[in-house]
């Protein structure tokens, strides 16, 4: 877990990098878009939903996580805890912000399906929250712990920089 500032923006970056990789791979599927988006398309729309990740991550996301999970009557000194708590604040955060995201890239590719805004993005984040929910704790969590531990942590030039 990182503990200065510039260690949660590297964590927050490669965290932000897993989810959208995997994340843009399960919404093109379950919208069936794999044959209709071309690989300079998908690359292109992935830089900008990772812009607009890391950006909602950094400034918005991550210091309210932060001040909920410090106000929750548990012991802090579990890791695991905190984890779980920190990890569920930051999935219903991004999940939040980035279902309005792919709510107005649906609009403007595509049109709306459904016949309400509420509808659609009531829709959009429940799919997006069951898969991305497991995602965090289960997966991504714990590869990017891991990492961030070697090459972070690890790394020395790092920390001076």
């Amino acid at each position: 877990m990182p503990t200065t500032k510039k260690e949660g923006i590297y964590f927050g970056l490669m965290m932000c990098f897993g989810m959208v990789i995997v994340m843009t791979f399960y919404n093109l599927f379950i919208n069936d878009l794999f044959s209709v988006l071309t690989l300079k398309k998908g690359i292109i729309q992935f830089i900008i939903t990772l812009f607009i990740a890391v950006t909602i991550e950094l400034l918005v996301v991550s210091p309210i996580a932060n001040k909920i999970v410090s106000k929750l009557p548990f012991d802090k000194t579990k890791k695991p805890l905190v984890i779980i708590a920190m990890s569920t604040c930051m999935v219903l955060g991004m999940v939040f912000f980035m279902s309005v995201y792919g709510l107005v890239t649906t609009y403007l590719n595509h049109g709306l399906t459904t016949e309400s805004y509420l509808k659609s993005y009531l829709l959009i984040f429940a799919r997006n929250f069951v898969f991305a929910f497991p995602l965090q704790l289960i997966i991504m969590g714990p590869i990017v712990r891991l990492l961030f531990t070697k090459i972070v942590r690890g790394n020395k030039s790092l920390k001076s920089a």
